[in-house]
């Protein structure tokens, strides 16, 4: 079977298993490949040829089996930043809980303890900003979102990092 093959059968298998996003070398690893330069230019052709789309820089899914565009920006953000804490916060998450009325269409804003960072996606924007708060800080005030597999601040932390950040405070229900 051709190495393209192999690699949309992973693909379609993982998607089944709740995947669906993939880092280059979790694909290399799902169909037994080593993360060489010639692996890197099998997903460059892929993508070339409609095979496979590039989400992010190193993150794939499969054209045939896309992930779920209603979660697919979370799964991204988890890639993107594995390995540190990461917290969806700021604009994105007082949105979410109604203490701005403004609505993020095409932007993810999270908090992360790794390097900020903006990365366009298919699914929105993802704006990665850095903190220096220390954890013991921060878990407490953070919850587990088990619709998407990612974190969220209360409502007390999205506003210490709106503050901590010189972000706009105008929008805050008052």
């Amino acid at each position: 079977m051709a190495k393209t093959q192999k690699l949309l059968s992973a693909l379609a298998s993982a998607s089944k298993n709740a995947g669906g996003i993939h880092t280059a070398r979790e694909l290399a690893y799902m169909i037994g490949e080593q993360y060489t330069p010639a692996f890197k230019k099998m997903l460059s052709d892929g993508v070339n040829e409609g095979v496979i789309r590039r989400v992010a820089r190193g993150v794939f899914e499969s054209t045939l089996t896309p992930a779920e565009p209603s979660t697919a920006i979370y799964k991204i953000v988890n890639k993107l930043r594995d390995g540190v804490l990461n917290y969806i916060s700021l604009e994105s998450q007082l949105s979410h809980t109604g203490d701005i009325s403004q609505v993020l269409m095409d932007r993810l804003t999270v908090m992360t303890k790794g390097r900020s960072g903006t990365f366009e996606t298919p699914y929105g924007v993802i704006e990665f900003t850095h903190t220096k708060k220390p954890l013991s800080t921060v878990v407490p005030n953070l919850y587990l979102d088990e619709k998407v597999k990612i974190f969220r601040a209360s409502t007390a932390l999205a506003v210490a990092d709106l503050k901590a950040c010189n972000r706009n405070l105008h929008m805050l229900e008052g």
